[in-house]
């Protein structure tokens, strides 16, 4: 699964077609065409899965149980709109109209590059969620990765930083 990263400002034309900067595409990998989805996100934004991180986000989905109300909501939001696209000669992508009405997205739009995903944002959107940031990004931190050990094996460090037991 790559490590996707990058934040990139992008034009979306009339026809809902949109080109793919090339440092993004370079992140995937693989020469030639790469097949997407593409689908609704969480926060109105859009979200571009390379189709193999679609496959084992799904695979998951289909083990839930059905007769469970909240799951069957979940499966219904997750599959609802999704759609195979793959980038044109020119690395350009097709959004489908009713995904791009959804994210509210006009003209320019903002690539996050989140972990094996890609956020596709209204550069107005985007915008409101970097100004209601929290003031404290370094009280979420603690929040959210206090109790993680980062002197877990598992977990990769940065190869300049040396593992030291204290």
């Amino acid at each position: 699964m790559p490590q996707l990263l990058g934040e990139y400002e992008c034009k979306i034309d009339s026809k809902g077609r949109m080109r793919l900067p090339s440092s993004l595409m370079e992140q995937f990998g693989v020469e030639g065409a790469h097949p997407f989805i593409v689908n609704r996100g969480m926060e109105k934004c859009l979200t571009l899965y390379p189709k193999g991180v679609w496959e084992v986000i799904i695979a998951r989905v289909n083990k839930l149980n059905v007769y469970k109300k909240k799951n069957r909501e979940f499966m219904r939001f997750i599959y609802r709109g999704a759609t195979e696209i793959a980038p044109d000669a020119s690395d350009r992508i097709l959004l489908p109209k009713r995904l791009v009405e959804y994210a509210g997205i006009e003209k320019e739009v903002v690539l996050s590059a989140v972990n094996d995903r890609v956020e596709i944002w209204s550069k107005e959107r985007y915008d409101q969620m970097l100004n209601d940031e929290p003031d404290d990004f370094s009280d979420l931190a603690e929040e959210v990765m206090g109790d993680v050990d980062m002197t877990d094996p598992s977990v990769p460090t940065s190869p300049d930083r040396e593992n030291h037991a204290e």
